[in-house]
């Protein structure tokens, strides 16, 4: 039933990994789809769930906290790991990225389907509180030390994110009781409707087979940290906070799904090894079409 419930998701990388490959409607289409979905459909989509979410219930706030602890423990196993194998920012980078961070539109149709409205919700909260973290943490990897970069600019890296303002943006709407009147709700529900197979298309023309030749081991190994080890984190931590249904769902499935692509941007823009980046983007999201149902299944996800 899980197979058959988020095979068409999978369907959409395909296609659009075919597409690109095939120039189809044009090379330049791609990053400029990408582009749109990045600072306007998507953060339109977290700003309409963000005001309809139950932000003062306790579930939901434990959620939040639980998403900020399994990123800040397996950062610090990773710092802890890194002691004993010492590697360069450019390559321990790419591998705390591959780890922590994640697939937001892979995240988020899997959870609409399996638990509709309520799940983008609670997504919405988890990215509120995991996104900023994830960010902060992997530019600190990347730049090898906290003091590499001052407070001040890591808070305007993170400031200038479009998911955090619109995180911050759909909270305040559900604070302050406001909410999406005059027909707003409509206007941003129908552009994040567009968010999600547009973004999956991208995930597909993304992909670059050719990285898959470079460095096997690195790959396997950060792939199983990311695919399997991280599910099983999410699972303890949701435990531990208290969490149960579809706030115990958020949480796993965003530690299932493979790492984000916009970590090969920040990869490249810090100077770290690009290469290796993409090839982690690859061979995750690749791999992720046996992992996520398999994960899914042996933690009793239904």
């Amino acid at each position: 039933m899980l197979l058959i419930t988020i095979w068409p998701i999978f369907a959409l990388i395909c296609l659009g990994f075919l597409l690109a490959r095939r120039a189809f409607p044009s090379a330049d289409f791609w990053p400029a789809a990408e582009r749109i979905n990045y600072f306007l459909l998507f953060p339109a989509l977290l700003v309409s769930s963000l005001a309809k979410a139950p932000v003062y219930d306790r579930d939901v706030l434990r959620l939040g906290a639980a998403a900020v602890a399994t990123i800040l423990i397996a950062t610090v196993v990773l710092s802890l790991a890194r002691r004993l194998r010492p590697m360069p920012a450019a390559r321990f980078g790419p591998v705390l990225q591959g780890v922590v961070r994640f697939n937001t539109y892979l995240a988020l149709p899997i959870l609409a389907l399996l638990a509709g409205s309520e799940g983008l919700e609670r997504a919405a909260i988890y990215l509120a509180a995991a996104v900023p973290v994830g960010n902060v943490v992997s530019i600190i990897a990347l730049t090898d030390a906290p003091g590499s970069r001052s407070p001040l600019t890591l808070l305007g890296t993170v400031a200038r994110n479009p998911l955090i303002l619109a995180c911050v943006a759909g909270f305040a709407l559900a604070l302050t009781g406001v909410g999406l009147p005059f027909g707003t709700g409509s206007f941003l529900d129908l552009m994040g409707q567009a968010s999600l197979p547009l973004g999956l298309l991208c995930v597909g023309a993304a992909l670059k087979p050719e990285t898959l030749r470079q460095d096997m081991a690195g790959l396997i190994g950060t792939g199983a940290a990311r695919l399997f080890v991280m599910p099983a984190l999410a699972a303890i931590t949701g435990f531990l906070f208290g969490l149960s249904g579809v706030e115990s769902l958020v949480l796993i499935v965003f530690s299932a799904v493979p790492v984000a692509p916009t970590s090969y941007v920040l990869t490249r823009q810090l100077d770290g090894d690009a290469t290796f980046m993409a090839g982690i983007v690859t061979s995750q999201t690749m791999a992720a079409v046996v992992t996520i149902p398999l994960v899914l299944l042996l933690l009793h996800v239904r």
